[in-house]
């Protein structure tokens, strides 16, 4: 199994789809923008990421400047929020057989093929 959780307008995004493309491999696309996680999901790619929801929040984007930062919440909070509001999770995601990782840069996913 190969996943990518892609965002079609994200550059990094499209970078490592085609990487993996380059490589000869079909992942399953899930445009998580227009499907969302599912709790399920998101709580076994944070588990095969090692992993703590807060810390695959993009940080930059102004929702979560204006909504969230400097505020603490726990573990099933922060997944409400991502499942809320999917534009704050990292971009893109790679989930193989048994981890998950962040594809930036896209050779990252080297380390899961």
């Amino acid at each position: 199994m190969l996943k990518i959780y892609h965002n079609p307008r994200c550059s990094k995004s499209r970078a490592a789809l085609a990487y993996l493309e380059e490589k000869g491999l079909k992942p399953e696309i899930r445009l998580y923008l227009k499907e969302p996680y599912t709790v399920e999901e998101m709580e076994d790619v944070l588990k095969r990421m090692n992993k703590e929801p807060q810390e695959i929040v993009r940080t930059h984007e102004k929702l979560y400047k204006t909504d969230y930062k400097d505020k603490i919440f726990n573990h099933d909070e922060w997944i409400k929020i991502l499942l809320e509001s999917p534009e704050l999770i990292q971009r893109p995601i790679v989930v193989s057989n048994h981890k998950a990782i962040f594809a930036v840069p896209a050779e990252e996913m080297d380390s899961i093929l």
